[in-house]
């Protein structure tokens, strides 16, 4: 099992991905802090080929704006290293990075609205 959207793993897993921190959205009457319910993953590549590019703004071209993925990415907080699929998930546009010898570099896609609970 791998990095995947929909149950179809990327043909070219990331080479860093992490989960982000939460944001805080504020301070309760008690001094703690509020905490969004929902988390984020980052998944980055390095060096993609422009075809590898293309598929990946045009499945999020598919399904933008209204549409939700299911993401299996790696557990939050589990005990031991395993996937789970997490259904309801948005995407943040692909970001990408400057070309090197006609490859995109530095591509970046961010899946949201992740329910770990």
């Amino acid at each position: 099992m791998a990095i995947g959207i929909n149950g179809i793993d990327f043909p070219t897993q990331p080479l860093e991905h992490q989960w982000s921190p939460r944001r805080e959205l504020g301070i309760d009457g008690n001094g703690h802090p509020i905490y969004s319910a929902v988390r984020e993953y980052e998944l980055k590549w390095g060096v993609l080929e422009p075809s590898e590019v293309n598929s990946l703004q045009n499945y999020f071209n598919s399904i933008n704006p209204t549409g939700t993925v299911v993401v299996t990415l790696p557990k939050y907080a589990d005990s031991t290293y395993g996937y789970y699929a997490y259904s309801g998930c948005t995407l943040s546009e692909p970001a990408f990075g400057k070309y090197f010898a006609e490859h995109h570099t530095s591509i970046t896609l961010l899946v949201r609205n992740i329910h770990t609970f």
